[in-house]
């Protein structure tokens, strides 16, 4: 006999089917890696009503597909990028290395773009990193030169500087700094055009919020680079307040994406604690930080919902604005700094503990890592909470210390392994020799029983998941350094790290991250077989088809 069954009829067990019915789609003749240690392996994999239903058994299907031997894994999940920003980028003047490579190169993309369009307007730039430059920022003085009349943004590639004209200086209101923000001077006090950290929202302030109707162009076009990297689940870490968010109503955007059927992957969003207030409860719960109605992570559904809360403890490694415990080896006296005094950091997430959130701290200097886990031990210890799977996200540099207290609280770090090759050149002179063994650890988590994560935070960095498979395996910089070398792991474990680890960082581990019965069919087949190529060449695979719940969001079968 053959038909259909509703999903309601799908077993919730994940025991294989006994088919009276035919399934709609059998991957047959394939190399599966499944990332389930219950069944690491298949050739077959069957798939009914966006589920993975059987693996390695022949049964009758409505359509049958022969892979041809090639590689079948999960879809790739990224537990840490903005989604909004990258598509953003994409209409933004490219100023990223090797586009760009000297300061002179910046300088006259600047001057092409001034003499395209009219006085006062603006001029965005992205991606520029001082370090490829030659170890100098662009001047609001030159820029004044050559586009005395426009408003000039240009936007570090770390996202945690920007540098601007005049003409937005005399804009912006430099009396009303934010907390955490620095406008840099020069000897005799006039700014350079150089702004730190929440210094940003000085000049966002000026362009945003931006339209639903913008964000939602720029979401659909980020999602469909995104479906072509195999990506079927994305973390977008900063949403609704703070530089990182784009509009109040930043959501919303992402409901229009979905409802039109441009958003290709399963979406968890951090609303920024700028965004979020207190919220007022029953006496018996005291108050609490969050949003109104009481929502919190993993409010919505599979496919959209509210991940963690987003907080921010300091800046940029690159950046030189990362909290350390030492100044940076090429920036004497520099030791970088917190955004905020401790005691608010700790209120602010210890609020969110109590109104049910997961939490999702930046921290990326050694100290920051520090202090952060410190909150998180203080706040744990005092309202023990079951598989909060509370976050550090980057944890740059963290202390051989600091590694097996992350493990014994059961914290989720989130380091980007691309990182390492865009701009690890950067990371090794800010770090010196010992700390340079601490950053974007790998192997020390794992040996430590830590849950290992693949992200990209791009745009900062290239994020096709591929790439960031290849960095974590061979540490290798755009340079040919290696990178804390002892800190590689195996191919299959960065596999892993880019699929049910990301899943489990964002609490999809039960739907998606894994090929297992029951679980959504997200999966994606490659030209080639990640564990067995040469590593150096893993980012070269390519990726044929992705498919989320078993449909296509890119290429063919």
């Amino acid at each position: 006999m053959t038909g259909t069954i509703s999903p309601a009829s799908i077993p919730s067990s994940r025991q294989p089917l006994e088919y009276a019915v035919q399934v709609d789609l059998l991957l047959t003749n394939a190399r599966i890696h499944t990332m389930s240690d219950a069944h690491p392996r298949a050739e077959s994999l069957a798939v009914l009503n966006g589920r993975v239903v059987a693996l390695d058994e022949d049964v009758p299907a409505a359509r049958t597909v022969d892979l041809g031997g090639r590689t079948v894994v999960p879809g790739f999940h990224d537990a840490h990028n903005h989604m909004a920003m990258s598509g953003m980028r994409l209409r933004e003047i490219d100023l990223s290395y090797p586009a760009i490579r000297t300061l002179d190169e910046l300088y006259d993309a600047v001057k092409r773009a001034a003499a395209e369009i009219g006085p006062g307007e603006w001029i965005i730039g992205s991606g520029y990193d001082q370090n490829k430059l030659g170890g100098d920022h662009p001047t609001r003085a030159r820029l004044d030169e050559i586009a005395p009349r426009h408003l000039v943004w240009l936007k570090h590639t770390s996202g945690h500087m920007c540098v601007v004209g005049g003409a937005v200086l005399d804009a912006a209101d430099l009396d009303a700094v934010p907390e955490g923000g620095v406008v840099v001077r020069d000897d005799e006090g006039v700014p350079t055009g150089l702004l730190l950290e929440q210094a940003q929202e000085l000049v966002q302030r000026m362009v945003k919020p931006y339209s639903t109707g913008v964000l939602t162009e720029c979401i659909a076009a980020a999602s469909t680079q995104y479906a072509a990297e195999g990506l079927v689940a994305v973390t977008e870490c900063g949403v609704g307040g703070g530089w990182v968010g784009n509009s109040p109503v930043e959501a919303a955007a992402y409901q229009r994406a979905l409802a039109e059927g441009r958003l290709l992957q399963r979406v968890s969003l951090m609303p920024v604690s700028d965004a979020l207030h207190e919220v007022e409860r029953s006496e018996d719960e005291g108050s609490a930080y969050g949003m109104d109605l009481g929502v919190h992570t993993g409010f919505g559904s599979d496919r959209l919902r509210l991940g963690a809360m987003k907080v921010f403890s300091d800046g940029s490694l690159i950046g030189h604005t990362a909290a350390m415990f030492e100044p940076f080896a090429n920036s004497p006296g520099n030791s970088g700094f917190l955004q905020d005094e401790v005691e608010n950091l700790r209120d602010m997430i210890l609020g969110a503990h109590l109104a049910g959130w997961q939490v999702a701290t930046h921290a990326i200097g050694d100290r920051a890592v520090s202090t952060v886990i410190d909150i998180y031990s203080e706040v744990l210890a005092e309202y023990p909470r079951e598989n909060h799977r509370h976050r550090i996200e980057h944890c740059g540099v963290c202390r051989p210390e600091d590694v097996e207290r992350i493990a014994a609280l059961g914290l989720v770090p989130t380091p980007q392994g691309r990182f390492i090759t865009e701009i690890g050149d950067g990371m090794i002179e800010a770090l010196g020799p010992e700390r340079t063994a601490w950053c974007y650890r790998g192997q020390s988590f794992l040996d430590a029983g830590v849950t290992l994560t693949g992200s990209s935070d791009r745009p900062v960095v290239l994020g096709a998941p591929l790439l960031g498979i290849q960095a974590m395996v061979t540490r290798r910089t755009s340079g040919g350094q290696l990178l804390a070398a002892d800190e590689a792991v195996s191919a299959y474990d960065a596999l892993r790290a880019y699929t049910l680890g990301s899943a489990y960082a964002s609490f999809l581990d039960d739907v998606s991250g894994s090929l297992e019965v029951g679980k959504y069919a997200d999966l994606v087949v490659l030209g080639a077989d990640p564990l067995e190529v040469d590593p150096e060449t893993i980012g070269e695979i390519t990726v044929d088809a992705t498919l989320l719940a078993g449909e296509l969001t890119h290429g063919e079968l």
